[in-house]
């Protein structure tokens, strides 16, 4: 993977989602990100007594997700065996470390 896509990933990961995860298993590092499956947010924040507005945008701070079109796990960005899925990474990720270590 190249060093600039490395440096990217790990670039406000509070608000993009993006981990990784290194087996003590096998060694492989399966890199992570979850991707908005760009649904309209739902706002929240405080109401204005006397508007009765929605006033700040606490619920968009963070989303912990990317758009599909901002992702970095790409091939063009030298990673290999992308996959997309629902659940939890961590599970796939231990299904995907058992079967590796099988094949060893």
């Amino acid at each position: 993977m190249r060093q600039d896509v490395l440096q990217k990933f790990f670039y406000r990961t509070e608000d993009s989602g993006r981990f990784l995860v290194t087996s003590k298993r096998t060694g492989v590092t399966y890199f992570v990100e979850p991707i908005d499956a760009g649904k309209p947010a739902i706002l929240w924040g405080d109401l204005d007594p006397v508007t009765k507005k929605m006033t700040g945008d606490y619920g968009n701070v963070r989303r912990g997700a990317v758009l599909a079109k901002e992702s970095l796990i790409t091939e063009a960005n030298g990673f290999q065996n992308i996959s997309t899925f629902k659940g939890s990474p961590l599970g796939e990720i231990d299904r995907r470390d058992r079967l590796y270590k099988n094949k060893l």
